[in-house]
């Protein structure tokens, strides 16, 4: 992040924040351990990091804005992969010891540092521009349901579908790329509830009974998961008068979406009126969270993502990056939900589910 002196906790975390709060779900180490020796944890992670490296190579040697791609290309795989070996071996070198927001930073940093600042930009174009063509769709098949509690889980259903599109994760990268995505299907092919974590039944019920004033939702990857998952749930927020802040990320990461696409994107969307699919969209607003990675530390967010967030009701963390590698467990002081697909199989260990399971955490606080 470019800004990082401005940077601020978000205003929503449980108080004090030291105490209450750690960004990264899954811990690598415990106190006793040998700092000097990796963990099995450590070494499993960072194996998932090494196997990421063959498909960041191969973006990167296709970038067209960079001169000789494919010889940095090269140095960025020889780089990390060095730095990921160092790691192996000494756990405290490079910053470490290493969690998910270190790997995370280091291979960015490697990238940026190449001259690479957006890997993914053709492939994120083409699934926006895909994506914006089965909006309307989306919506009206949504919009056809007119009993609520099905139509919130058929929206729930689109968010994580549209949560496959992740070319973060090495096995999906591969797949998408034999047969691109299709999302309907995708829909309908949900692992069978119940999920891992599952509480969809409350939030149904909640969903019935409650509107919230404003929700802040920080959002995940491009395509799919922002144009025909999030943004349609995003729409039966403000048709029941909820004021929606979509928060995404300042830099390009993967093909997580940024706040100047996610503004293009919404203008392509709205019509002449303003209006989404014959919702007001005035109450629609983007924030940049100051973010740079395809994780988030929410003791460190952008001062324009507080100021919007300090009279907030309702949180929501999507995608397994925000809402599961971090964050699983960090608590508001309103209510929060977290909703994302497991798409590693050390995350679907941890949780002790299954690849491509579901995770919907939904935590209110009542009074």
């Amino acid at each position: 992040m470019e800004s990082a002196s401005e940077m601020v906790p978000f205003p929503l975390l449980r108080t004090p924040i030291e105490s209450n709060y750690r960004a990264c779900t899954i811990p690598y180490r415990f106190p006793s351990d040998n700092p000097k020796r990796p963990t099995p944890t450590e070494l499993a992670w960072i194996d998932l990091f090494r196997n990421s490296i063959p498909s960041f190579k191969k973006r990167a040697e296709s970038d067209p804005t960079v001169p000789d791609a494919p010889d940095r290309a090269e140095k960025f795989a020889e780089r990390y992969g060095a730095i990921l070996e160092d790691l192996k071996k000494d756990p405290e070198s490079h910053g470490g010891p290493p969690d998910c927001i270190l790997l995370c930073r280091i291979r960015e940093q490697i990238l940026r540092e190449l001259g690479f600042r957006d890997i993914f930009k053709k492939v994120k174009d083409e699934e926006n521009a895909k994506a914006i063509s089965l909006f309307s769709d989306v919506v009206n098949l949504n919009d056809a349901i007119e009993d609520k509690g099905k139509r919130l889980e058929s929206l729930v259903r689109g968010i994580f579908a549209g949560n496959i599109f992740d070319l973060g994760s090495a096995q999906l990268a591969e797949v998408f790329s034999k047969d691109g995505m299709s999302f309907l299907a995708s829909c309908q092919n949900l692992l069978p509830r119940p999920w891992v974590i599952d509480d969809l039944d409350t939030f149904k019920l909640k969903w019935s009974k409650k509107s919230w004033k404003k929700a802040i939702i920080f959002v995940d990857n491009s395509g799919a998961d922002i144009i025909l998952g999030i943004l349609p749930f995003a729409r039966e927020l403000l048709r029941r008068g909820t004021q929606v802040v979509l928060a995404a990320n300042d830099l390009p990461s993967i093909n997580d979406v940024t706040y100047p696409e996610l503004i293009e994107i919404i203008s392509k969307l709205k019509d002449e009126n303003g209006m989404l699919m014959g919702v007001d969209a005035s109450n629609l607003l983007i924030a940049n969270s100051g973010n740079d990675l395809p994780v988030i530390d929410l003791a460190q967010v952008s001062q324009e993502l507080a100021f919007l967030a300090a009279d907030a009701d309702l949180v929501i963390m999507e995608g397994m990056g925000r809402g599961i590698e971090t964050n699983l467990y960090a608590q508001f002081k309103c209510d929060s939900l977290k909703i994302a697909m497991v798409k590693h199989p050390e995350v679907a260990q941890f949780l002790g589910g299954r690849l491509y399971d579901c995770v919907f955490k939904y935590s209110d606080v009542l009074g």
